[in-house]
């Protein structure tokens, strides 16, 4: 171990963020961008600390797929290694959960979970390393687009765009809404680049929409009612919108205990219980309310729900309520 004493390494095991990324790395090899969104620090302060314990030869490097993956020395999985004790301890402390580790693994399983997504290396029947060419959800997507037909949309909530312009594929015309200028501005620029252009990009809020009455026949909301200060307001909205016939269709997050998404990403509700959504869709005058599980995954903490219901008449909605 290339440290000169006892002292050195206590003193650089004496940093939280660096034992943070030890622990990440027990998990799993990761690279410095998954890395970065796990530990949520700047990339330059995950490559300085990765230096130091690549330096004392806790960590190692590799190449592959054009990344450099970072994974902890073999020597961590060795017991009858010259540093037994130390990885021993390290194991062990590990295992002590804090607010901030807690927060770790839950941004850690979204990394495994999108990277996974990615099809860059995909396991069937629990086979890891069985490459199968060409599967693709975007390419579903489009697939199964084939059989709607021409639609107008209203992505709510549109944030960077990116379902926004796989819609535009299908549909007649998308009107997509985000509150911020910063993040439209991307989205357009992105839409620029991918040549689409039936969309019109319009600032506004969930809970008082730009948009005329009975104006689209689908209303998207992805990952975007959990950030609405009022939930049943944003869905009385997306109703207004609707003509007759028309279907709000939403993917959001079920109801969960990590509260670090308030600070870090924004986040106004904790998900939604199952019978919490249903019944707002209910009471924003919606029928024909479906509800299930979209995407589950062992020790993920996050479940997203996804609801669809329709504009079925014109009478009015229940008062909202807010959400308790």
């Amino acid at each position: 171990m290339d440290v000169t004493n006892d002292s050195a390494l206590m003193r650089l095991l004496g940093d939280d963020v660096r034992l943070r990324l030890l622990r990440a790395l027990s998990v799993e090899a990761l690279n410095v961008s998954e890395l970065t969104a796990v530990l949520g620090i700047a990339q330059s302060g995950v490559s300085r600390h990765l230096g130091m314990l690549r330096k004392a030869s806790l960590v190692v490097e590799e190449r592959a797929g054009g990344y450099a993956w970072y994974r902890l020395s073999p020597d961590a999985r060795d017991p009858g290694s010259a540093d037994a004790e130390l990885w021993s301890w390290l194991r062990a402390a590990f295992g002590h959960t804090t607010p901030a580790t807690k927060a770790d693994d839950a941004r850690l399983q979204e990394v495994l979970r999108l990277r996974k997504e990615r099809f860059a290396e995909h396991g069937a029947d629990g086979e890891r390393g069985q490459l199968v060419p060409g599967r693709s959800w975007v390419a579903w997507s489009r697939a199964l687009a084939f059989l709607l037909p021409p639609l107008d949309v209203a992505d709510l909530g549109c944030g960077e765009g990116y379902l926004t312009i796989e819609t535009a594929r299908w549909a007649r015309r998308v009107v997509a809404i985000d509150r911020s200028a910063t993040v439209l501005a991307h989205a357009r620029a992105l839409a620029g680049r991918r040549k689409v252009q039936n969309i019109t990009w319009k600032r506004g809020e969930l809970e008082r929409l730009p948009l005329a009455d009975a104006s689209v026949d689908v209303a998207l909301l992805s990952q975007a009612l959990h950030h609405a200060k009022e939930p049943a307001a944003a869905l009385g909205e997306a109703r207004r919108v609707l003509r007759p016939g028309g279907r709000v269709l939403i993917l959001d997050l079920r109801e969960h205990g990590e509260s670090w998404v308030r600070a870090r990403l924004g986040d106004q509700w904790p998900g939604f219980a199952d019978k919490q959504l249903r019944d707002l869709l209910v009471e924003a005058g919606f029928d024909e309310v479906k509800l299930r599980v979209g995407a589950r995954s062992a020790g993920d903490p996050f479940v997203v729900l996804v609801a669809a219901a329709t504009k079925t008449s014109s009478r009015p909605a229940a008062r909202p309520r807010r959400v308790a």
